[in-house]
């Protein structure tokens, strides 16, 4: 019998935001719900009915409601939402207008800065009506290559309120990580700071943003947010004008709200680009708002006197999800920065300054503030804290334990992992349920989940294939530039028809939870951050050193570090000058993420016979795990130059 970490209090379960839910599909269905597994079970059985429900209890501001629900359950994809609904998403963000604190933003070398809901509304409307001004309108794009600051929030806000389309990416990336994302959605706008702070040390974006419009002309007008400067020089930057001269200066202007269907566009994320450009995954204004509103109100039990934080850069669809906190009127933290700066212990003292109530990190995070011996709940007030959220990589026990050891012994260990694919999650917090270690507690209401074996069956305590088997409504309601959607066919639905493949393996447990282990795919993973080989590849192609390379992950300390392994040019030795040279490259071009953390060279690279490189091959020969497709390799002897290597140990 497994023994749970933590069970909420009776006080706890009788004021969590998912009983009062379960009280409303009682009394609205004639229900006699009392578990989260009777609710969950009902959620997946009676799907329509249940994002019903969501829309209701979630308080969706609508301007006109829907005909129906879902128009076809059996088409996935293309299982249309909430026909005829009429709605707007910034609205939604905007309901409350009053002093409540909305924002506070702290970055590494600033004092906090707080903005509250009235000032928000205040802010966004006067930004909104510049861009109407300089013709901005729907569905046009505006991108932001932007720190997580207040500036942001208000510039994706104005942007949605006229019902454009939003797209970021964070300030750490290369000219040509820029370009590949922002080159395939062609924005009108561009928001950027003038740098960013990290570990201490001040970067400069301006010069950046320079390489960035020379190639990027579909921008009319560089929006420039001073952060490291007070006065920054753009005059090197075409079009480009001062934030503080852009934003309208009229106040008490009311917000032109524009009303969209609920498959409008909202969000452009990316792929993690495994198999050439990062594929643009738009998603929409209904099926984004009612799937965070549901993940946050339900899952998280978020609530307006609540204060949220999450470690998050703008290029993670976490801070997406962060930002959806004020449709509840919660107060929502921002922090720009390295979460070691000064100290290992510096986002624990923001914790005890703001009084955070819920927590959000990632494993990798966890993991490494106990390597430093760092003990919170010893040197910090954490007493307002109820709930830790962790993603971006599986939670391992070991940090479970730490947790309640070293954090706090009465806190909901939330566990959640989802992705960008979805812009939220499949298995998540569950406020009412006890948590167990190394489990998440729950597969997210509504979300048909299930772990596939080999033979596409689901299995219950097995290893398996994250699918989800059922349409849900943040799925992408389509790809850029995909018109025939033969790219979005492919990333999710060419294992099995109809069926959503996730990329990642999952075990769903006896208790009700799910263990996540880690991609079944050739992504790479590294600190729960998604990156695509073949942004690796492209650097490393420009190097007449390098005749071909190969990129995996390799599990090592809890996490995953990249691995490049390169085939040299006759006669050219690996000197620790060619590799520094070679990260060199890669940081600037991609980003520091994307930066290998050792680079092997070997004698022969293995393909398939269709001349395609095997990753996940190499994967499982550098962890001694069988390779299933051996036969379809042409040259499966190339193997043997990846087992046991060295370098791979250290």
């Amino acid at each position: 019998m497994k023994e749970p970490l933590w069970r909420p209090s009776d006080e706890r379960i009788k004021k969590a935001n998912m009983s009062h839910f379960i009280e409303f599909v009682n009394k609205k269905y004639g229900k006699q719900f009392h578990t989260y597994d009777e609710l969950y079970q009902w959620s997946i059985n009676s799907i329509p009915d249940f994002w019903e429900c969501i829309s209701e209890f979630g308080g969706i501001g609508v301007s006109r409601k829907y005909d129906i629900v879902v128009d076809d359950m059996n088409k996935m994809p293309g299982a249309r939402w909430f026909i005829g609904m009429r709605l707007n998403f910034a609205e939604s963000l905007l309901r409350y207008k009053d002093d409540h604190v909305a924002l506070i933003f702290k970055g590494e070398a600033q004092e906090a800065i707080r903005m509250s809901y009235s000032e928000l509304y205040d802010n966004v409307a006067r930004l909104a009506k510049s861009l109407r001004d300089i013709g901005v309108a729907k569905g046009d794009r505006v991108a932001g290559f932007v720190p997580n600051m207040i500036e942001t929030v208000i510039a994706m806000l104005a942007t949605t309120s006229i019902g454009a389309v939003w797209s970021s990416c964070s300030p750490d990336f290369g000219i040509k990580g820029v370009l590949d994302r922002f080159g395939q959605i062609e924005p009108k706008v561009l928001f950027t700071a003038d740098g960013y702070y990290y570990q201490g040390k001040k970067f400069d974006s301006l010069e950046r943003i320079s390489g960035i419009i020379k190639e990027l002309y579909s921008i009319k007008k560089v929006v420039v947010i001073p952060y490291t400067e007070k006065k920054p020089n753009i005059a090197c930057i075409p079009n480009s004008i001062p934030y503080e001269d852009f934003i309208c200066k009229q106040r008490e202007l009311e917000i032109e709200f524009e009303q969209v269907s609920f498959d409008h566009p909202l969000y452009i994320m990316y792929s993690s680009g495994t198999t050439g450009l990062p594929k643009c995954m738009v998603h929409s204004v209904g099926g984004t708002l009612i799937q965070h509103l549901k993940e946050l109100k339900l899952h998280t039990d978020l609530k307006r006197e609540d204060t949220i934080f999450y470690f998050t850069t703008c290029g993670w669809m976490m801070w997406n999800w962060l930002v959806s906190s004020l449709a509840l009127g919660a107060t929502v933290v921002l922090y720009d920065g390295s979460p070691f700066y000064p100290d290992p212990g510096a986002l624990w003292k923001l914790a005890q300054i703001e009084k955070i109530t819920i927590f959000g990190t990632s494993a990798r995070y966890t993991a490494a503030i106990e390597k430093e011996g760092v003990k919170p709940g010893r040197d910090y007030d954490l007493g307002e804290l109820k709930t830790i959220l962790s993603t971006g990589s599986p939670l391992q026990v070991e940090s479970f334990y730490y947790v309640y050891r070293e954090i706090k012994k009465d806190v909901q260990l939330s566990s959640i992992s989802g992705g960008t694919d979805i812009i939220g999650c499949f298995v998540l917090g569950n406020p009412i349920g006890p948590v167990y270690p190394g489990e998440i507690q729950c597969r997210g209401l509504g979300m048909k989940v299930e772990a596939f074996d080999v033979n596409g069956k689901p299995v219950i305590n097995q290893r398996g294939e994250l699918t989800c088997t059922a349409p849900f409504p943040s799925m992408p309601i389509y790809f850029w530039n995909d018109p025939d959607n033969k790219k979005y066919l492919k990333a999710y639905f060419e294992k099995y028809p109809s069926v959503w493949a996730h990329g990642d393996c999952i075990e769903i447990t006896d208790t009700g939870g799910a263990i996540i282990y880690g991609r079944s795919d050739a992504t790479l993973n590294p600190g729960g951050v998604r990156i695509g080989t073949a942004e690796i590849y492209r650097q490393v192609e420009i190097f007449s050193e390098i005749v071909d390379s190969i990129v995996v992950g390799q599990r090592w300390e809890n996490d995953e570090r990249v691995i490049l392994f390169v085939k040299l040019a006759e006669g050219v030795e690996l000197t620790e000058e060619l590799k520094n040279k070679i990260k060199r490259v890669i940081r600037e071009n991609a980003s520091p993420r994307h930066v290998p953390a050792k680079i092997i060279a070997v004698r022969g690279i293995p393909y398939t016979v269709n001349m395609k490189k095997v990753e996940l091959a190499i994967r499982n020969v550098i962890h001694r795990e069988p390779v299933l497709n051996e036969d379809a390799l042409a040259n499966p002897e190339s193997l043997e130059l990846y087992k046991e290597l060295p370098e791979l140990q250290t």
